[in-house]
């Protein structure tokens, strides 16, 4: 079975498609059979990994729109009372990489998120709406099984709508990336207010009858928390400037004291153990810190390829330049590497 892990955080600039995609691909490079699923209406994660810089670009994404091969399609007999069930999504295959396939988004998801967050009131419209909760579940797990994923990677929009909260809730694991300013502070607080109250929604959803009894029945809730990953800070003789490490140490204070408590109480941990095996401290619970891509990220986008697997043809660059962004993908592609082996041991 398929093992669901959700990127998340409401705020926004924390470069969860850009996670997403690269630590996807390093799955995949490792042997593991990886969907991308792309929940955010802005389809980033989609483009990324179509490639969006050409017309043959664009008109192969609108064919792949017309067999409506996308989440919104995907999840309509449900949201659209259609008279059919649902079905596996025929994902796209990602070029160079045979392991790795992508879940497409779609902007009008965000239509469905009035109706969804109605159903979820868990009140009277409940028998009514009864299918819209688990129908999300149900479109993974079919699609999972189609493909024989190992891994969903679910890349979620920054907010903290009501399809978010399912999609958070109805997942195996859940990263959180953040970046080392001020408002990715705000955030984990925020988390941690946030999180308890799904979570305890959740629950009492998965007890209900009328859930239980639906045509897409909502999933028992075993989410856990991974971790988080730090990351667009700037490097400077080798070391975090000194701006940059100030906000990483609070962040990761307030998750070890603040987010992780509230998270244990709720039985979102993992035990302790888990986290030590794989070398994660319990003063930060930080996966990995990583720096700014500079401008790798624009030629990454562009090529749909990771970071770290840029050829120099692709770099366009000669000389020192070149040498030293040879040198920065060398230090992504370990990073990005020892990060899928941390998610590989956790969730083992």
């Amino acid at each position: 079975m398929a093992l669901k892990i959700a990127l998340f955080n409401h705020k926004g600039g924390v470069s969860k498609t850009t996670t997403t995609f690269n630590l996807g691909w390093m799955l995949a490079s490792k042997g593991k059979k990886v969907i991308l699923v792309d929940t955010d209406p802005q389809c980033n994660l989609t483009g990324m990994a179509l490639g969006e810089n050409t017309e043959a670009d664009e008109n192969r994404i609108e064919e792949i729109y017309n067999k409506h091969s996308n989440i919104k399609t995907g999840l309509s007999p449900a949201f659209e009372s259609q008279p059919r069930v649902i079905e596996a999504v025929d994902c796209v295959c990602i070029n160079n990489q045979e392991n790795l396939f992508l879940l497409p988004g779609h902007v009008g998801l965000a239509e469905y998120e009035v109706t969804l967050g109605i159903a979820q009131e868990l009140s009277g419209s409940i028998q009514t709406l009864k299918n819209l909760p688990g129908s999300i579940a149900d479109l993974f797990q079919k699609t999972a099984d189609k493909f024989d994923a190992d891994y969903i990677l679910i890349d979620m929009s920054p907010s903290l709508g009501s399809i978010n909260q399912n999609l958070l809730m109805i997942s195996d694991f859940f990263l959180v990336p953040t970046t080392a300013d001020f408002f990715s502070l705000m955030a984990i607080h925020s988390l941690s207010k946030v999180l308890p109250k799904w979570h305890k929604w959740a629950k009492r959803a998965s007890d209900l009858d009328v859930l239980k009894n639906a045509d897409y029945t909502f999933p028992d809730i075993t989410v856990k928390f991974l971790g988080t990953i730090i990351q667009n800070y700037r490097i400077i003789g080798g070391k975090e400037t000194a701006a940059f490490q100030v906000w990483i140490d609070k962040i990761e204070q307030a998750v070890a004291t603040k987010l992780v408590p509230i998270l244990d109480q709720n039985g979102m941990m993992l035990p302790r153990e888990t986290y030590v095996q794989q070398g994660i401290s319990e003063n930060n619970y930080t996966l990995t810190k990583i720096s700014n891509f500079n401008s790798l990220i624009a030629l990454s986008q562009e090529h749909s390829t990771p970071v770290y697997g840029l050829t120099s043809q692709q770099l366009r660059q000669t000389g020192m330049v070149l040498k030293n962004n040879q040198a920065k993908q060398d230090e992504f592609k370990k990073m990005f590497s020892d990060l899928a082996d941390k998610i590989i041991g956790l969730t083992s």
